[in-house]
């Protein structure tokens, strides 16, 4: 099982054009699966039935791994079979007799507007990488950025006179979004005051760059996050995506439209980008109970 899991991911990568992290994301999946069946002594895959599936899915929610988690498990079992079956490996697709299971939607964290305010306030502009910090902050704000998306965003892929950045999202998809004054003028500030001294004599076309010319990375980004909201006195979960959920949540709180947003923030599907209305909902019921003479 194991070289067709690396055949299978290897299709996902040069045919699909999934992402690298998605690839990783699936391979643990895969592999978890496998480690099940093993265990199970299932045999070979043309052995396995919906009811094996069925269970592994069961001994994963009691192993206290989120719906959210084993959905996707599910969604690699059944590309995998599917594959499998295109390329006649196997006949059957026990995988297709599974129902999806109903998930919760799980309301993300956001900032609220003064919280993003107090976190984009804490870098030290005095110094080269506070100015890059700063830079960074801005851009994932204004444009609802993933950070996977924003340390592979290059130079060239910016355009400051016009305000927009190209970016390149989940399925080596592209999307054009707006960049905002605000980004606007910490990216130049970055680029004419801090970018060089960071690279020294080294070249590079990524944008964000570390102390040593490096391209940054996703834990890096992260920890900087962590740690400004830390000094801002947040005393909400720090997640990667937060600066996205708030993006997203900001501009559906002040009248913008659905399809908009989905078209910024790369959703393929506009029911992903639905989630931020819910937040929206609990924000104006709020509202309601707190100024409504009969709550």
């Amino acid at each position: 099982m194991k070289e067709l899991v690396e055949t299978f991911l290897n299709y996902l990568s040069v045919e699909r054009g999934l992402s690298f992290n998605t690839l990783v994301s699936y391979r643990g999946d895969l592999k978890e699966y496998a480690a099940f069946l093993s265990e199970r002594s299932a045999g070979a895959l043309s052995g396995v039935t919906r009811d094996d599936i069925v269970e592994f899915m069961s001994a994963q929610k009691a192993r206290g791994i989120s719906s959210n988690s084993i959905a996707r498990r599910l969604a690699a079992i059944r590309m995998f079979y599917r594959f499998l079956v295109r390329e006649r490996v196997l006949k059957d697709d026990p995988s297709g007799l599974v129902d999806t299971p109903k998930l919760w939607k799980k309301i993300p964290d956001t900032l609220s507007v003064g919280e993003v305010e107090a976190l984009l306030a804490q870098p030290d502009l005095r110094r080269a990488r506070g100015i890059r910090d700063k830079a960074i902050l801005e851009t994932l704000y204004a444009t609802g950025m993933r950070v996977s998306e924003a340390v592979d965003l290059k130079t060239g892929s910016v355009n400051m006179d016009v305000g927009f950045l190209r970016c390149i999202g989940k399925g080596n998809k592209e999307r054009v979004v707006p960049l905002g004054g605000k980004a606007v003028e910490s990216v130049r500030l970055y680029l004419e005051k801090s970018r060089r001294k960071m690279l020294g004599k080294k070249q590079s076309d990524y944008m964000f760059v570390s102390r040593l010319g490096r391209r940054l990375s996703r834990q890096s980004v992260w920890k900087m996050i962590k740690s400004y909201a830390l000094k801002a006195g947040i005393k909400k979960e720090i997640k990667p995506h937060l600066l996205r959920h708030s993006f997203a949540t900001h501009l559906l709180e002040r009248g913008a439209d659905l399809r908009s947003v989905q078209e910024m923030l790369g959703h393929s599907n506009i029911s992903t980008t639905q989630i931020y209305t819910h937040i929206n909902k609990d924000r104006l019921k709020s509202v309601h109970k707190m100024f409504h003479p009969r709550p």
